[in-house]
């Protein structure tokens, strides 16, 4: 008897730590998600891309990072002439471009009796290969950058690069050659992928050159990052991110409408998510499906899942889907209660201790309060949509409530009524994150919203966006507010800004004021081809009467 107490007792003790390690999806549910993942991925679309020319690199303070690429040369006159008279070549492909690079050497003189050494640097933009990588200062892996020793042993010989790469620009350098021989590159070809194979509907004739310039450039980025998952960006973090997800799905339902690709991630995060039923902010495909282990929980990632869910039902109507994956959604909302004061207001300190992310923006000093209480109220809305398409709403009956009591504590705790604007934090900051977020939440009313959007315009120490990122639910905030002009200014002022800098496709951070700006303090290592820059697609598409006019 005192034995069976003693287990009991143990078995008390255990408990908790036991219900902690259990899974909260069960093995199967998992394993039925990633099937339908499976099932799901796209086949890529290859074509064959020859360079168009050659250029060199000038440095130019008016240029964007200081550097431009002005034509120089043939592709022909590389390939007819000695490449050792041509080492340090820059290569122009003409277009960003994701895949395969392959090129061809032949001895044009005597036989090689000794290997061959190039260094082939791919750029996305003229600075990165004129800015030397080492001593490298950045905060990720020097191994992102893309920089390849390649070594050739017998000729003729056709190297294709095994690393997949991101670029437009190609420098060769020769690193290594007999002198009793010569030898020349003779082809060069690359070999792009992407899941895109529907072209976009044409924008109206009354278009403006620029908005549709923008609408091009933000197209190729889309497609670019359209692999077999939305790509956080093809150069660089090549994996799936939550909050990319969800714009560049937004883009693409209203541009290549690939609804198979948003199904597929939409099931790769839920089979892949925590054991607690949370979702992993980003997730690998290879060697095979896994999540980013030991990285923080990024809350607001977590929530926004809820919203690309519910867009892909509105886009797609299948609602099979949207029902088998309503459990997902509904677990993500479990933890906005978890840092709530007694009046509602969001504490970011409890969040912080806890080990949690908080994104929102690449912007060193934003405080974060304000931005997480609209982004929770706006992703219960969201979900509260969503429960109301599937004839789920008595399972999320607390919502409405919770709404209005996190509203009212964002209105009485965080609204200046002698300025018009809201602050965050114990410091009371002024930023645009927050005013985009309060409006996107609906804590302002339309009238408010118009009021904070105007001043928040003018004010000189507010905390601006560092990326596209923001700046996407800055757009979104003027047009909700009914500012429609100020949000097309917006666009051809910010992403029209990225195009007149030489901008293929749109980049990870931009400030107007600091092109080299990074949050890995070295910009070379920043994409410049990022999902969550491709949002105008999304907005001249859904608004064409105020974007195509």
């Amino acid at each position: 008897m005192k034995d069976l107490k003693i287990i009991a007792l143990v078995c008390c003790l255990m408990f908790p730590f036991l219900l902690k390690a259990q899974d909260f999806y069960s093995v199967e549910q998992r394993k039925s998600w990633l099937g339908k993942a499976e099932m799901n991925k796209p086949q890529l679309v290859e074509q064959e891309k020859k360079p168009i020319g050659l250029v060199k690199l000038v440095a130019d303070q008016n240029a964007f990072q200081g550097w431009k690429a002005v034509p120089s040369g043939t592709v022909e006159s590389l390939y007819g002439q000695s490449f050792k008279k041509q080492s340090g070549v820059v290569v122009d492909f003409g277009e960003h471009l994701t895949g395969y690079y392959t090129f061809t050497i032949r001895a044009s003189r005597n036989f090689p009796d000794a290997p061959l050494r190039f260094k082939l640097t791919f750029g996305e933009v003229p600075a990165e290969l004129a800015t030397p990588f080492d001593p490298y200062p950045g905060g990720l892996s020097r191994a992102w950058l893309q920089d390849e020793t390649v070594t050739v042993i017998d000729l003729p010989a056709t190297v294709t690069i095994p690393r997949r790469v991101a670029f437009r620009y190609l420098k060769m350098e020769l690193l290594g050659s007999s002198n009793g021989f010569d030898f020349k590159i003779t082809d060069m070809k690359f070999k792009a992928q992407s899941s895109v194979s529907n072209a976009p509907a044409a924008l109206a004739a009354a278009t403006s050159p620029l908005i549709a310039k923008i609408d091009a450039v933000g197209l190729s980025t889309l497609k670019e990052c359209m692999q077999t998952v939305y790509e956080d960006g093809p150069k660089r973090d090549r994996r799936l991110w939550i909050g990319d997800l969800y714009l560049e799905s937004i883009a693409n339902t209203y541009s290549f409408k690939n609804h198979q690709l948003t199904k597929r991630c939409l099931y790769i995060l839920a089979g892949l998510a925590q054991k607690d039923g949370f979702l992993h902010a980003s997730t690998f495909e290879t060697p095979d499906l896994h999540a980013q282990e030991g990285q923080a929980f990024l809350f607001e990632y977590s929530l926004l899942y809820n919203a690309a869910l519910k867009e892909y039902l509105l886009a797609t109507g299948d609602k099979e889907t949207a029902l088998d994956l309503w459990p997902v959604a509904k677990k993500q909302l479990e933890n906005i209660s978890r840092h709530l004061d007694a009046k509602g207001l969001f504490n970011p300190g409890g969040a912080g201790q806890q080990g949690w992310w908080l994104f929102v923006d690449w912007r060193d000093g934003l405080d974060k309060q304000a931005s997480l209480q609209g982004i929770m109220i706006f992703a219960m809305k969201e979900t509260l949509a969503l429960a109301r398409q599937l004839g789920k709403e008595n399972e999320v009956a607390e919502l409405p409530a919770l709404i209005s009591k996190m509203t009212k504590a964002a209105r009485t705790s965080l609204y200046d009524k002698n300025t018009g604007l809201f602050t965050s934090g114990p410091d009371k900051q002024i930023s645009l994150a927050s005013q985009s977020w309060m409006v996107l939440g609906e804590v302002a009313n339309k009238a408010e919203a118009q009021r904070a959007m105007k001043a928040i315009a003018v004010h000189k120490t507010a905390v601006r966006p560092g990326t596209p990122y923001l700046t996407h639910y800055y757009v979104a905030a003027l047009i909700k507010s009914g500012m429609a002009k100020e949000a097309k200014d917006l666009m051809e002022t910010y992403w029209g800004g990225m195009v007149n800098k030489g901008a293929d496709t749109f980049w990870e951070a931009y400030d107007p004021n600091n092109d080299k700006l990074s949050p890995y303090n070295f910009f070379p290592i920043n994409s410049y081809c990022h999902a969550w820059s491709c949002t105008p697609v999304y907005f001249i598409r859904k608004y064409p009467e105020i974007f195509q006019k």
